[in-house]
């Protein structure tokens, strides 16, 4: 008669190995990809990240992505309140991106000491932005005035978590910087998982689905 511990062992889950690893890294790259693709209109920009941010919610939740029809669903519901997202995330990007270029060639006083202000500001306004993704991710893609609202009261309550996703951003700006421009939209689907993965490690701020 087999032992109740050799049971255990056969109901243990099957562990994960490169082609796994090689699956997970594929899928990523894809909602990247669909992510940035949907984004070229601009004005569908608040839509297609709110649906990406859903989608890798479910797959770090579930351990499988939505079907087809159900991201369809979540993007068609999420064009119209994203309007307002993608314009202020657009202007809010121009205006920092102006006033760095601006110090950083001296174009505007303030010198070293002003830059780093800045950036610090900078740094800060992603991560926040980044917890506002994550929290609309949480209610399937929609609700951005309320997500804003809980992730500044996360923001302010994990102060350090705030950091790490400010971190996140921040690498993840750099590395898009840094790379090919043809390899950014598979590193936007790598950044997306990566800063979902960094607020999983705080406690969940209650949201309603909408």
């Amino acid at each position: 008669m087999d032992s109740r511990a050799d049971d255990g062992h056969d109901r243990r889950a099957p562990r994960r190995d490169w082609r796994d690893t090689l699956r997970d890294a594929s899928d990523l790259a894809l909602v990247g990809i669909l992510t940035v693709l949907a984004t070229i209109p601009v004005l569908t920009a608040g839509a297609a990240v709110g649906t990406a941010s859903a989608a890798v919610h479910d797959w770090l939740t579930t351990g499988s992505w939505p079907t087809a029809r159900q991201t369809f669903s979540r993007f068609g519901r999420g064009l119209l309140p994203g309007l307002p997202v993608a314009v202020l995330g657009l202007v809010a990007v121009g205006l920092l991106a102006v006033d760095l270029v601006a110090l950083a060639t001296g174009r505007v006083p303030g010198g070293a000491l002003a830059l780093s202000v800045t950036t610090v500001v900078a740094a800060g306004l992603l991560g926040y932005a980044a917890a506002v993704v994550v929290e609309v991710g949480r209610t399937g893609g929609t609700g951005w005035r309320s997500a804003a609202g809980r992730a500044a009261r996360v923001c302010l309550d994990h102060p350090a978590h705030w950091a790490a996703l400010a971190g996140t951003t921040v690498v993840a700006a750099l590395l898009g910087v840094l790379v090919t421009p043809v390899a950014v939209p598979i590193l936007a689907g790598y950044a997306l998982a990566a800063v979902h993965a960094v607020a999983r490690r705080r406690p969940v701020v209650e949201a309603e689905l909408s």
